[in-house]
C-alpha cells in the first residue's frame, strides 16, 4: 500500500488542500523517501541525519520537516504505526524576514497605470480588489462571481475555511465597472478566460502586473501580488486597524502569522502609541 498517497487523498478530501500544497507535499515525501529509504521503518535518527544534511536554506528545512510531521501525525492517528520518529525532531532557527510592501503613493502610481494596459478596466479590477481586500493571489485569479456580495466579498480560502472581506467604494465601483465590461459570458469567474482553467491564471495576472510596475516607474522585482497583500495590511496596521480585524480579512489561521506586520512600519505605530495612550499627552508629563 502507498501511504503516500493515502496521505495526499486524505488532505485533499478532509483538509480541503489546493493541489499546489498537494504537490509541494508529494514532492517532499518522495524526496525524503529517496534518501532515507522506506518512510514507514525510518528511524527518529534517519529523519534527523536526513534533515541534517540537506544544503538547503532553513525556511525549505523547515518546510520538509512540517511535511514528515504532518504526514507521520496522519500515520499515528490512523493507528498505522505506534511510534513518531518526528516528535524530538531539531532544526535550525530561521529569521522570519520582513514583508515587502509599497508605499500608498507607489500603490496609487500602480493603479493609474493600469490603464496603459490593453486589459486596462480587468488590470485595474484586480489591483484595486488585492489592494482593497487583502485576497491572496489564488483567491483573486480563481474569484466566482457568487463570491460578489455587493460591498463585501466571500471568500473561501485555504482549508476551505470561509471569511467575508469588505470593499471601500472604489474596489466596489472597479469591480462593478468590470463586470460590466465583462458582459454576459458563461463562466462562473469574475475574470474568465479561454485557458484550460478557465480563468486568468497567477502567472498571467503576474506578468501584466509587471507590465504595470514598469510603467508606474517602480523596479518590477518589487511589485507582485503578495506585495500588494502585504501592503493592504501594513497600511491598515500602521492606520490604527485592529490586529485581529487585519487577521480575520487575510484569512491568517494563528494571530503570530499576521503579527509581523507590527515590525513593518515602527515609526507609524510609534505615533499611534503618542496619540492614542493615555499617558502621552502633556499633562501627566510632569507627574
Amino acid at each position: 500500500m502507498n501511504y503516500i498517497d493515502l496521505f495526499l487523498e486524505a488532505l485533499s478530501s478532509e483538509k480541503g488542500r489546493s493541489k499546489q500544497t498537494l504537490a509541494a507535499y508529494e514532492s517532499d515525501l518522495n524526496s525524503a523517501q529517496e534518501k532515507i529509504g522506506d518512510l514507514l521503518h525510518a528511524s527518529d535518527d534517519d529523519i534527523q541525519k536526513y534533515l541534517s544534511n540537506l544544503d538547503e536554506k532553513p525556511s525549505s528545512i523547515a518546510r520538509k520537516a512540517s511535511t514528515l510531521r504532518s504526514f507521520y501525525k496522519f500515520l499515528m492517528l490512523e493507528k498505522i504505526i505506534t511510534k513518531n520518529p518526528t516528535t524530538n525532531l531539531e532544526l535550525p532557527k530561521r529569521e522570519r524576514a520582513l514583508p515587502k510592501y509599497l508605499s500608498p503613493h507607489e500603490i496609487e502610481l500602480l493603479i493609474s497605470s493600469a490603464g496603459d494596459i490593453k486589459t486596462s478596466v480587468r488590470l485595474r479590477c484586480m489591483i484595486e480588489l488585492l489592494y482593497a481586500s487583502g485576497l491572496r493571489v489564488s483567491e483573486l485569479c480563481e474569484l466566482p462571481i457568487t463570491a460578489n456580495l455587493g460591498d463585501r466579498l466571500l471568500i473561501h480560502g485555504k482549508g476551505a475555511k470561509e471569511r467575508f472581506v469588505p470593499m471601500h467604494e472604489g474596489a466596489q465601483h472597479a469591480l462593478h465597472k468590470w463586470l460590466e465590461y465583462r458582459g454576459d459570458i458563461d463562466s462562473k469567474y469574475v475574470f474568465p478566460t479561454n485557458s484550460k482553467a478557465g480563468h486568468i491564471t497567477r502567472d498571467g495576472f503576474f506578468k501584466i502586473l509587471k507590465k504595470c510596475a514598469v510603467l508606474a516607474g517602480i523596479e518590477p522585482n518589487r511589485v507582485t501580488p503578495h506585495v500588494l497583500r502585504h501592503s493592504f495590511a501594513s497600511h491598515l496596521l500602521a492606520g490604527g486597524a485592529n490586529l485581529r480585524a487585519i487577521q480575520t480579512m487575510l484569512g491568517h489561521e494563528d494571530i503570530s502569522t499576521t503579527q509581523i506586520y507590527t515590525h513593518v512600519m515602527p515609526e507609524q505605530l510609534c505615533d499611534t502609541v503618542k496619540s492614542a495612550h493615555p499617558l502621552a499627552h502633556d499633562e501627566f508629563k510632569d507627574i
